[in-house]
């Protein structure tokens, strides 16, 4: 699976790079904390595929990584993606090594 570090995603959003961010996390999750992803919890995933486009790259994150791992895996075996990249570590990356001043939880 392929991935990228919240200092490449900071890097990327500097230089206002072509790419969808989504957040699979719950809708409660986003209103705590948020890194202004599309919103597409895991459990809609499967009715909203058609939102996620194949051709730009597209960064999927959750709160530590796991569930967008699964999201990954599942969108790249049910649908055939190949240009899916996890956020590794997640918002609470985000929070501990870009903006320390956000509380994830």
């Amino acid at each position: 699976m392929k991935s990228i570090n919240v200092h490449e995603l900071k890097d990327m959003l500097d230089q206002h790079e072509d790419f969808l961010l989504i957040d699979v996390r719950e809708p409660f999750e986003a209103e705590v904390a948020s890194i202004n992803g599309v919103l597409i919890p895991l459990g809609e995933l499967e009715s909203r595929v058609n939102e996620i486009p194949i051709g730009k790259k597209v960064i999927i994150h959750c709160r530590s990584g796991a569930r967008s791992a699964n999201a990954i895996k599942f969108l790249e075996q049910r649908h055939g993606f190949n240009n899916l990249y996890n956020l590794s570590g997640g918002i609470l990356a985000w929070a501990s090594e870009i903006n320390p001043s956000m509380d994830p939880f």
